[in-house]
């Protein structure tokens, strides 16, 4: 069985974007390889890797894929998020006992703040 190893953003600018989705992770900046930042955890912990792929297209319409953080409190988080950058998209949602909220990053790519049913 294969397991995630990575996720791959594409941006503008990947050396712009690494601070905030550093902070938004609690990730560290690993190293760059040619168009990628390399994002990886603070501890080394076995959690996947982020790259930042710099593209020169820009971005056109929503993302195929997303990002989606855990949070105890996702109105905080979103507001601290906002803090570095972040734009909240979305009232509060709610389903089947799932609370979330659609933000996107500096660069306008969606991701998702959300808690789990208790």
């Amino acid at each position: 069985m294969a397991r995630l190893a990575a996720l791959t953003i594409d941006c503008a600018s990947s050396s712009t974007l690494a601070p905030f989705w550093c902070e938004a992770l609690g990730y560290r900046v690993r190293g760059a390889i040619n168009e990628f930042v390399v994002l990886g955890p603070q501890d080394d912990a076995d959690q996947p890797i982020v790259f930042l792929q710099r593209v020169p297209e820009p971005k056109v319409a929503k993302n195929r894929v997303h990002v989606d953080l855990r949070a105890n409190d996702p109105v905080a988080e979103a507001e601290r998020l906002c803090g570095f950058g972040a734009t909240r998209l979305t009232d509060l949602l709610e389903q089947d006992g799932f609370t979330w909220l659609v933000m996107a990053d500096p660069e306008g790519n969606e991701f998702c703040i959300g808690k789990e049913p208790a």
